[in-house]
C-alpha cells in the first residue's frame, strides 16, 4: 500500500540541519543559518566559493553560485539527483526522509486519517509584510535624543523620524519602515534612555505579530533591507551598515546611497536584494559597527556577498560606530 505523506506538515517537522548532515554536509550554525560551500552535486557556479546558505530556522536554501533555492524537500530532492517539480520524484524523497527521521509516523495507508490533517478551522492565513492603512501623526522630531545626536531637523524629516507620546511605541522614537516600493509597513521604536534596556524593553522594538479579521499579520525585517526604496538600482556604489541612525548619518553628510541590515544578522533575501541593487561592475562598502557583533556579521555578510560583487570591509576603531565619523572620516573610508 502507498505510504501517506502531508508534505506541509513534514517541511515543519524537519530539522534542515539534520537533512543537512544526512546528505554529508558539515553544518556550522551562526545566527540560524549556515554558510559554506554549495554541495549540490549539480551546482555549475564557482566550486572554490562559499555562496551557500541555509536559514536552519525557516527551512530554506539559497545558492549564489548555481542559483538554486527552495525549501528543504526540495533541497533534498537536489541532493537526491532528481527534479523538484517532479511530483513522483519528490514524493518518494519525502518518504525516504519521513521513514528516516520519523519511522513511528510514517504509515502505509491510501489516504489520511482524521489525525495527520490539521483540525479544521484552526489554519488561518497570514500576510508577511502587509502594508499599513495609516501613519503615525504628531511625531516630535524636537525631541532631546535626537537633536543631541546632531541630526538635523530636515535629515529627521526627511526619513519621519520621531519621538512618540503615545500608543505601542510611547516613549520611544518611531522610525517608519518602508518596502522596495515605499510602502509604510509598520514602525520599529528605539528607546531614549539605554539604561533602561531589559530583556523585556529591548533597544528595538519591531512590529509584533497580530492577529485582525481572521487574519494574521507578520512582519519580518530579514526581507528587505532599510531605505531600500530610495536606491535606484542597479547603482555603482552601496554603504551597507548595520542600523538607522548610521543611514541617517550617512544621508545628513552627503551619502544618500545607503542601507542598514536591522541588526547584526545578514539574511539570504537581503544579501540576494544587496547583490541585485550592486552593477557586476560596482563597489560595495560595509561599515558594521566596531565590536564583537559587528565582526561577527562581517564575515556572515562577505560569506553571501563577496562571491558576486566587490566588497570592502570598512573597519571602524573598537566600540565605534559611522555615526562616530566625521564628514572627512566618512568619505576617507571610501577610499580604495
Amino acid at each position: 500500500m502507498r505510504v501517506w505523506v502531508n508534505f506541509k506538515e513534514l517541511r515543519k517537522r524537519l530539522k534542515f540541519e539534520d537533512v543537512l548532515c544526512h546528505y554529508g554536509v558539515e553544518v556550522k550554525p551562526k545566527g540560524g543559518q549556515h554558510q559554506g560551500f554549495c554541495p549540490l552535486p549539480k551546482h555549475q557556479g564557482k566550486g572554490n566559493s562559499p555562496s551557500f546558505s541555509a536559514n536552519l530556522e525557516r527551512g530554506i536554501f539559497h545558492c549564489f553560485g548555481c542559483g538554486a533555492k527552495g525549501n528543504v524537500l526540495e533541497f533534498a530532492a537536489l541532493m537526491s539527483g532528481v527534479d523538484p517539480s517532479d511530483g513522483d520524484a519528490l514524493r518518494s524523497v519525502a518518504v525516504e526522509l519521513q521513514q528516516k527521521f520519523f519511522p513511528q509516523g510514517a504509515s502505509t495507508r491510501t489516504k489520511p486519517t482524521t489525525s495527520s490533517v490539521p483540525p479544521a478551522g484552526k489554519t488561518v492565513p497570514v500576510r508577511v509584510n502587509e502594508p499599513l492603512d495609516f501613519e503615525l501623526k504628531d511625531l516630535d522630531t524636537e525631541h532631546p535624543y535626537l537633536l543631541g545626536r546632531k541630526f538635523t531637523r530636515e535629515t529627521l524629516q526627511h526619513f519621519g523620524v520621531g519621538f512618540c507620546s503615545r500608543g505601542l511605541l510611547k516613549d520611544r522614537v518611531a522610525i517608519p519602515l518602508r518596502d522596495s516600493e515605499g510602502k509604510l509597513l509598520g514602525y520599529c521604536g528605539r528607546v531614549v534612555d539605554d539604561a533602561t534596556i531589559t530583556d523585556e524593553n529591548p533597544k528595538y522594538r519591531f512590529p509584533s505579530r497580530r492577529e485582525r479579521g481572521g487574519i494574521v499579520y507578520e512582519f519580518r525585517k530579514s526581507l528587505f533591507v532599510y531605505n531600500g526604496h530610495r536606491i535606484r538600482y542597479p547603482t555603482d556604489e552601496l554603504i551597507v551598515v548595520e542600523g538607522f541612525p548610521s543611514v541617517w548619518w550617512l544621508n545628513q553628510h552627503g551619502m544618500p546611497w545607503s542601507v542598514a541590515l536591522m541588526g547584526s544578522d545578514c539574511s539570504m533575501e537581503q544579501a540576494e536584494i544587496i547583490v541585485r541593487m550592486v552593477k557586476p561592475g560596482g563597489h560595495i562598502w560595509f561599515m558594521p559597527d566596531g565590536d564583537k557583533a559587528g565582526e561577527r556579521l562581517a564575515h556572515s555578510f562577505l560569506v553571501q556577498i563577496a562571491p558576486h560583487r566587490f566588497v570592502r570591509w570598512v573597519r571602524l576603531g573598537e566600540g565605534q560606530q559611522p555615526t562616530d565619523l566625521t564628514k572627512e572620516e566618512l568619505r576617507a573610508s571610501r577610499t580604495p
